[in-house]
Formats: C-alpha cells, structure tokens, sequence
C-alpha cells in the first residue's frame, strides 16, 4: 500500500459463522430498533477489488439481501456517500492519508447500482470515517425510535469500525455484519471483527442478522 491513495486488494475468503468473535455486549438485535447503514458502496472505494470473486461478490449479494428485508419490514435504510471534488479544507486531515479522493465522475461517486437507494431511503453526505460525523444520523435514527444499527459496506476497519465505536459512544447499540463488510485483507477484515467484539460491537453474519430480523 502507498502512503496515500487506495491500495489494490486481492480477492480472500468471507469469514462463517464459526469463525465470529464472542462478542462482550449481550445485546439482541430486534426488528423495531435497528435500522441498517450501507457504508460507503461508491464506485470509488470498490474498484480496487475483483467484483466477480470474494470478498466483494459475496459482500454485494449480503448487502442487497439486508436492504430488502429492510425494506420489507419497515426497517430504515442509511447510506453514506462522500462528494466528489472535495476541497482541500473541507477533506481536512483525510488528504494527509488518502489523497484527494475521489472526483465527481460517474465512474467514482455514484453508489453500486444494484444497491443503489430507493424512495424512502436516507443518504447521508460523507465527512469523516464516521457516519456520524456532521450528520443528522442520529436524529434521524431517535425519531423513528430505533437505537441499534447495523453496519455493513466498506472498509471494515476504518470506516465501517469507527462508525460502529461512535454508535456505541452514543448509546446506540452496535450490530457489525461479518460477511457484508469487506477490507484491503483477511487479516484486517479479522482484526475489525476482533476488535468490536471486544470493545463496542456484536459482529453476526447476513443469514443470523436475518433470522433475527
């Protein structure tokens, strides 16, 4: 990987039930609570994976299944998504790390047809690796009543795990989807599952999250 700019990921194998975390936190997601984020699914952040093979392959599949038993039930559905062009003091310190970012083209911004939001969907405009962050994420959320959200997109360790940690600072309960994040590797992918389970989060995989939904 390069000091800035995204790094070219190689396809690896999404984690199963067998290989989750215990998490610490006891608590069970439920219908009438949760409400789901889809982190980050630009064509800008996906273009470094192969799409036809795992992660992605199964990651796209995992995140349209949660976003139609969403849908079906009532649940709200999120989506965060950066602008393209970002000025140099707007992306703040994000440009020492990444770049620039990305541009307005249709090649970069626009979020993964087959994912893409629907009429009654929420998308919020991306600032910091926290979906939180100068947002109305969390009014949005308490209105309707709901103080759990369930995280899926990417990255798994940067975004998608500071997203989860900033729920649970604000008293909302984290559910982290194994198999519908996915990570620049297995290792980090493994590592942000670890680490939530531990601190702030309870990672569940597509087929658990929907049983329970």
């Amino acid at each position: 990987m390069t000091a800035k700019g995204l790094p070219t990921i190689a396809p690896y194998a999404l984690p199963g039930a067998e290989e989750l975390p215990t998490p610490r936190a006891p608590w069970k997601v439920e219908r009438d609570r949760a409400a789901l984020l889809v982190h980050d699914m630009q064509h800008y952040f996906v273009r470094p994976y192969v799409r036809d093979v795992d992660p992605m392959l199964g990651v796209v599949r995992n995140i349209a299944r949660l976003i139609g038993h969403a849908r079906a039930h009532g649940i709200p559905v999120f989506y965060t998504a950066q602008h393209g062009n970002q000025d140099r003091r707007d992306r703040g310190l994000q440009a020492d790390l990444w770049g620039p970012g990305m541009s307005d083209a249709p090649e970069h911004q626009p979020i993964l047809e087959e994912l893409a939001p629907a009429k009654g969907d929420f998308v919020l405009t991306k600032h910091r690796y926290s979906a939180f962050q100068r947002s109305n994420l969390e009014t949005l959320m308490r209105v309707r009543g709901r103080d759990q959200l369930v995280v899926c997109g990417i990255y798994a360790h940067i975004g998608c795990t500071l997203t989860a940690a900033e729920a649970f600072q604000r008293d909302i309960e984290p559910f982290f989807a194994a198999d519908a994040v996915a990570d620049f590797s297995r290792e980090k992918h493994m590592m942000a599952l670890n680490y939530l389970a531990g601190v702030c989060a309870v990672p569940m995989t597509t087929d658990q999250l929907l049983e329970a939904l």
